[in-house]
């Protein structure tokens, strides 16, 4: 009998120090996972800054083109209203004109 409990007291001595060594092993295993998973994440966020960044410069360029596009069509209707308008100013000058020609010309009759 003594035997029998004897020999059950190591089997669970030996169950305890196999359940130690399993959960020192899965504590170790947890360990690298977190640390694995720490490493992933930095990457990935690492990566997501490059991501942001790069957007953000081609946004940037995007931006600086399209103004400058803006800013070349409203010269180019600014030239032409100008272009416009001072036709029609010159056509009314030399309305003008001729109109005070016809009256001097015409008082110069009387």
């Amino acid at each position: 009998m003594k035997q029998i409990i004897k020999e059950v007291f190591q089997a669970e001595e030996k169950v305890g120090e196999i359940l130690k060594q399993a959960r020192e092993k899965a504590s170790e295993i947890r360990r690298s996972v977190e640390k694995e998973n720490a490493e992933k994440m930095a990457e990935a966020k690492q990566q997501a800054r490059e991501i942001i960044h790069t957007t953000v410069e081609q946004a940037k360029k995007e931006a600086e083109r399209t103004r400058l596009e803006k800013l070349e069509h409203a010269q180019h209707e600014k030239d032409s209203l100008l272009k416009d308008k001072k036709e029609t100013i010159d056509n009314l000058v030399d309305q003008i004109c001729n109109i005070i020609i016809n009256t001097d010309c015409e008082k110069g009759k009387a």
